[in-house]
């Protein structure tokens, strides 16, 4: 191998730009922890998105249970109000709301056809959905870039996202930039600086949903969200830095 392509490969490697990522990452410098596997943690930083399908009540019905595959504890979604794929209906979300911010989260989908999201900004769908591989499926940006389905560890194991994400920008209420992601799949690169055109899903998805059919976005920050769609999916290890990306790159400058 040359010398220049060697050194390149090396400080890819090492590079603390794409530090910490992966699963089993642990918080950077300055980053919060959201997850730890506590109903204590649950109940302080989280509660329901109360949306126009809400349906469930306080305190989260979600359940503290043993992780399936390591040590200790984990976040499960489950609430019978969802029973049947009812999105929108028992979904959490931090109580802080974040612009822009570095994400990281690990999930398991016990069965096939297992359903969630991760959404950013309680916008802005990253995708999980065993057994989709378009642009509505597994790790996809929903509806904007295609699913990574290959990096995809399948049910019963854990996975992994590591997201930077931008908040859209505005000048005197009128949008002038888009929001924008970026995103390593179980620590793989997948999307980079990827743009977001609008919330998809309507008014029961999300912040600004409704307004315009989801091209309406709002200059409003909005918090991390989990969907509960009548899923067992699981979560552990979450965490959240607030960062200030004064241009649009998210290519984990933080």
């Amino acid at each position: 191998m040359k010398p220049l392509i060697l050194t390149a490969v090396l400080f890819a490697l090492i590079s603390p730009l794409h530090a910490a990522i992966g699963i089993g990452a642990k918080p950077i410098e300055g980053a919060e922890v959201i997850l730890d596997g506590t109903r204590e943690m649950l109940d302080n930083k989280w509660t329901y998105w109360e949306g126009p399908a809400f349906a469930s009540s306080m305190p989260i019905k979600w359940k503290i249970v043993e992780d399936p595959v390591d040590k200790g504890t984990v976040l499960m979604s489950d609430d019978p109000v969802s029973e049947g794929g009812k999105y929108g209906s028992a979904d959490i979300v931090t109580k802080k709301s974040y612009r822009d911010f570095r994400l990281h989260i690990e999930f398991l989908v016990s069965k096939e056809g297992g359903n969630s999201g991760v959404y950013l900004q309680n916008r802005f769908e990253i995708q999980i959905l065993d057994g989709d591989r378009t642009t509505h499926g597994m790790a996809a940006v929903i509806n904007e870039a295609a699913s990574p389905y290959e990096i995809y560890k399948g049910t019963g194991k854990w996975n992994s996202y590591d997201i930077v994400f931008r908040a859209a920008r505005f000048q005197g209420g009128t949008l002038t930039e888009k929001p924008m992601v970026s995103l390593f799949f179980n620590g793989v690169k997948v999307h980079s600086n990827q743009p977001i055109r609008q919330v998809w899903g309507g008014a029961k998805s999300g912040i600004d949903g409704g307004n315009d059919s989801g091209k309406g976005l709002t200059n409003v920050p909005g918090g991390i969200k989990l969907q509960c769609e009548g899923h067992d999916v699981r979560f552990r290890n979450g965490w959240i830095k607030e960062i200030d990306l004064k241009t649009a790159l998210t290519d984990f400058t933080e």
